[in-house]
């Protein structure tokens, strides 16, 4: 996408389509930049600063950008995330995926999947089963609650705090299948830490027993998590969290695969 953007004048009275469009130039600037001022945003669309802060102003009650204070600068909100998050339907991430899949599952000789985001779960839309007699089977169209996932933690740590806040708003997370399962948003939060530090999210039989996983965020062009790519495993067979770790760069290798699908024909 070009970072080239149109002059936009100053919307007056009666003129809803120029207004339309410095609103949607300043989603595309706030996505873009991930942090914008009113002063910047005025001078960009070429409007007046009192212009600039009354459309901000207006995203801001929509939940489309947020403010980390009065007065800071304005960054992308809930209601953007949600759009961005909505769009993997519209791009046919699985088609895109389906190959990167495939390649996982020959590489480590475990079970390959994608899942995506829905509220406080995750839902697999496409798996590629191991080959070995034991394994993890094809959980295509299974929920899960997102804390309990490697996929789900992944996407989750590509994700503002302010919209781990909305999607968690109480302390006690939803129930998991397995007493593995964090109980805390708290105790979440300092794990999401971890995972932006080194990259990549592990589960240990906390959505299933006897399961273990590892995986990574998918991002857009602009750096959003549009889905989670991950390996499982049955954890008897791998034996700890730190070798179920050693599939991580695979994953994180795969996921680059699928950024350069999205950027171009595939």
């Amino acid at each position: 996408m070009s970072n080239e953007l149109p002059q936009p004048t100053e919307p007056g009275a009666g003129s809803p389509t120029t207004s339309a469009d410095n609103v949607l130039l300043l989603l595309q600037l706030i996505g873009e930049r991930q942090a914008l001022r009113v002063a910047e945003a005025a001078e960009l669309l070429g409007v007046a600063r009192s212009t600039a802060h009354r459309l901000l102003t207006t995203l801001r009650r929509r939940g489309f950008v947020s403010q980390d204070r009065p007065n800071g600068a304005y960054r992308p909100g809930p209601a953007l995330y949600e759009v961005g998050l909505a769009a993997v339907s519209r791009i046919d991430i699985r088609r895109v995926a389906r190959p990167v899949l495939e390649h996982i599952q020959q590489e480590t000789q475990e079970t390959a999947s994608l899942a995506v985001l829905e509220g406080p779960t995750i839902r697999f839309v496409d798996c590629v089963e191991s080959p070995r007699s034991v394994r993890v089977g094809n959980r295509t169209g299974v929920v899960r609650p997102a804390h309990a996932s490697a996929v789900g933690k992944a996407i989750l740590a590509g994700l503002p705090e302010e919209e781990i806040d909305r999607r968690y708003p109480v302390d006690e997370l939803p129930a998991a299948t397995t007493p593995a399962a964090m109980t805390s948003a708290a105790d979440l939060r300092t794990e999401l830490t971890e995972i932006r530090a080194r990259g990549f999210a592990l589960n240990w039989e906390e959505s299933s027993d006897g399961v273990c996983a590892v995986a990574v965020a998918l991002r857009d062009t602009l750096g959003h998590p549009l889905a989670g790519l991950g390996v499982a495993a049955p954890s008897s067979r791998i034996g700890s969290r730190e070798a179920i770790a050693e599939f991580a760069p695979v994953v994180l290798r795969a996921a680059e695969l699928v950024r350069e699908r999205l950027r171009g024909p595939h």
